[in-house]
C-alpha cells in the first residue's frame, strides 16, 4: 500500500517515526509531508532515513516539481491513504474550511484517498468547541478520526489528547484502505 502521512506541529510529532517504521517493516511505500513547525520537532532527515523516501515539508511554492506536477499534486497522486499523525487543532481547522496554504494542507484538499486523522493536543483546545465541531464535520465528510487517548500530556496533566498508539492508528488505516467509501 501507498501511505502518504503526513506530521503536524505536535510535541507527538516524534512517535510519528515509529509509526513510520510500522509502515515499512510492513512492506509499505511510505511518503512524509510535513508542516514546517513540525520540522521544529523532528527533522525531515529523520523521516528521509526511516521512510527510503525524500520528505516533503513546508510552503507551497518551495519549487519541487514532480517533472511537471506540483509537488501537492503528486503527493496527493501518490496516496492510497492519507494519514495525518499527529494531527493539530491548526491542521483540523485547516481541512475543515477547505484551507490549503501548505503542501500538507493543499495535498490533503487534492487528494481523493480516504483520510485518516489522528489528532494529538492539549485536552483543553482538543475539547474546545470549535475542535469538536471541525472534527464532526470532517467526520461528516467520511474523514476517519482515530481519538486521542488518555494519559500524561506534555503540558503536564493527564487527560486525553495524547497521540493514539501506533498500532490503532495502523489498523485505522487498513480499514480505509479496505473500506474506502467508510460504509
Amino acid at each position: 500500500m501507498k501511505i502518504l502521512l503526513g506530521v503536524t506541529g505536535s510535541i507527538s510529532a516524534y512517535k510519528a517515526c515509529d509509526l513510520v517504521r510500522l509502515f515499512v517493516k510492513e512492506g509499505h511505500s511510505v511518503r512524509v509531508v510535513m508542516t514546517e513547525a513540525a520540522a521544529k520537532f523532528v527533522t525531515p532527515l529523520t523521516f528521509a532515513t526511516l521512510s527510503k523516501a525524500e520528505v516533503s515539508c513546508g510552503g507551497l511554492f518551495d519549487g519541487k516539481y514532480s517533472e511537471w506536477m506540483p509537488e501537492h499534486i503528486a503527493l496527493a497522486n501518490f496516496a492510497e491513504v492519507f494519514c495525518v499523525a499527529p494531527c493539530t487543532a491548526n491542521v483540523i481547522s485547516k481541512l475543515a474550511c477547505g484551507i490549503g496554504d501548505d503542501v500538507l494542507t493543499a495535498a490533503a484538499l487534492a487528494c481523493r484517498a480516504p483520510l485518516v486523522l489522528a489528532p494529538a493536543m492539549n485536552v483543553n483546545m482538543f475539547m474546545h468547541p470549535a475542535v469538536q465541531v471541525n472534527i464532526s464535520v470532517l467526520a461528516a465528510r467520511g474523514v476517519r478520526i482515530v481519538e486521542p487517548g488518555t494519559g500524561d500530556l506534555a503540558c503536564g496533566v493527564c487527560a486525553k489528547g495524547r497521540m493514539p498508539e501506533s498500532e490503532e492508528i495502523y489498523r485505522a488505516i487498513l480499514d480505509a484502505a479496505a473500506n474506502p467509501s467508510g460504509e
